[in-house]
């Protein structure tokens, strides 16, 4: 008996050294309620039918003007440098026109600025939301918020709740990925699980400051086995696993490693080959700007993201910043804009060619708004009362502008969108009814939008 579990002993230090990272790195331990035979990714039927099945989010950290980029206020411009009636945190302000022209695009005439002449390219194909709002204009608060509902507790992401709503497409890839995530402004808690089965959390590829073409998933190979002596190992493994459930009737934490391990195996076939561009034309490369250093990291990021939705991917993130431009506007904006432009519209394009973006919803947008009136000469505050995000594809109403703030860009005065209203609405295109996604913790049932949001049905097409 001993000599057979000292045989078991060493067996599991092998496959810790093989799949442990991997399994871990954004995987492990289920929450309890789902056990080996009800597995938290599998496919779900959505309440509705559905506009959208898949989400690519563009996560602009650090809150894009939106005065300058796709809220035009003609009137903004004839104030400039006037005193601000509201300055805010700043004694004196005066209130600064955009520094970028706007013009009418498309056929829908939608206003764009000149720091994003590739999207407005796309014009027809956005649903701007100009009326948002939020609860905080601080960055950790509003960025939580804006991924999770909640800027003050450990609450699950929205990817999270996609995942756990919807299950995913894919048997050999994880179902929400999160591409070189920022480490601030609470950090995992963004792509986490919180209370969700971890199995809901994203798979983190990249970190922010390191190029993408530089990120790998530790331990994706095994270098001394191959992957018949990898099962056979895996077998022992949720074998024994599988007796102490037995034993114990309820372990989520075991419950979490037995699906876990199994989709680490699945990916060690599947992940490099989707994460391998090689194979892509050069036509394709140059579409998403990859031949330009500017251009280069956003473009692989969003060539990857519509590598992994086509592969069965559910929810991926993307995240581009620091667009904090409280001084240094002109060539903060003008750098960040210059770097996101063309990938995200050869990404459109190539989703489009592909027949994807009918199925994909795409969000563009930060955690809030800049200011209409200035700071330290060349520079906007925070201003969670009114700015822009937008979508496109995945059902909603092309070539159109829903919300306005004030004539300055101060405030939301029409159609105002919550957070929580945005949450709704994303997940009413998923086919889903927030008021009833919920998961039962802590004595109630609990769901991404709390006790709020309105699905914003004008938006839809």
């Amino acid at each position: 008996m001993y000599d057979n579990w000292l045989s078991r002993r060493d067996m599991l230090k092998s496959v810790s050294s093989g799949f442990g990272y991997l399994a871990f790195a954004g995987l492990s331990s289920m929450a309890a309620g789902a056990g080996p035979a009800d597995p938290p990714l599998a496919p779900k039927a959505p309440h509705f039918p559905a506009r959208a099945n898949r989400v690519i989010f563009l996560c602009m950290n650090g809150a894009p003007s939106h005065v300058d980029t796709f809220d035009y206020k003609p009137e903004l411009a004839s104030a400039d440098g006037k005193a601000s009636a509201r300055p805010g945190r700043i004694p004196g302000a005066k209130l600064m026109g955009s520094l970028w022209k706007f013009q009418q695009r498309g056929q829908s005439g939608l206003w764009v600025s000149d720091l994003f002449p590739e999207v407005a390219r796309h014009a027809d194909e956005l649903c701007v939301i100009r009326g948002m709002q939020t609860d905080l204009p601080a960055h950790p608060e509003a960025y939580l918020m804006l991924h999770t509902g909640s800027s003050q507790f450990i609450r699950p992401s929205l990817g999270a709740w996609t995942l756990y709503g919807l299950g995913t497409e894919s048997d050999d890839l994880p179902g929400f990925i999160a591409l070189k995530p920022t480490g601030r402004n609470g950090g995992a808690q963004n792509y986490g699980s919180a209370f969700l089965p971890a199995a809901c959390q994203a798979t983190r590829i990249g970190n922010e400051g390191q190029p993408v073409a530089q990120a790998r998933i530790g331990n994706i190979k095994n270098p001394r086995l191959d992957a018949n002596a990898q099962r056979l190992q895996l077998d022992l493994i949720q074998a024994m696993n599988g007796d102490l459930i037995e034993r114990e009737r309820v372990h989520p934490g075991v419950e979490g490693i037995i699906q876990s391990y199994e989709l680490a195996f699945r990916m060690q076939g599947k992940l490099p080959g989707v994460m391998d561009i090689a194979g892509e034309s050069a036509a394709t490369k140059d579409l998403y700007g990859l031949n330009d250093p500017a251009t280069a990291d956003f473009g692989r990021q969003c060539l990857l993201a519509r590598r992994f939705v086509e592969a069965g991917v559910r929810f991926v993130e993307l995240t581009h910043g620091d667009w904090d431009q409280h001084r240094g506007l002109k060539a903060g904006h003008s750098r960040n804009a210059r770097a996101v432009d063309r990938p995200i519209a050869g990404l459109l394009t190539d989703l489009r060619a592909r027949g994807l973006l009918d199925q994909t919803l795409v969000i563009w947008g930060g955690e809030f708004g800049r200011t209409p009136h200035g700071q330290n000469a060349d520079g906007r505050d925070h201003n969670n009362k009114g700015f822009c995000v937008w979508l496109a594809g995945g059902g909603v109403k092309r070539g159109i502008a829903h919300g306005q703030t004030d004539e300055l860009g101060y405030e939301a005065v029409e159609n105002p969108m919550h957070i929580h209203d945005l949450h709704a609405t994303i997940l009413y295109l998923l086919g889903l009814d927030h008021e009833h996604l919920t998961y039962r913790y802590a004595g109630r049932d609990m769901r991404l939008t709390d006790v709020k949001g309105v699905v914003h049905k004008a938006i839809l097409a």
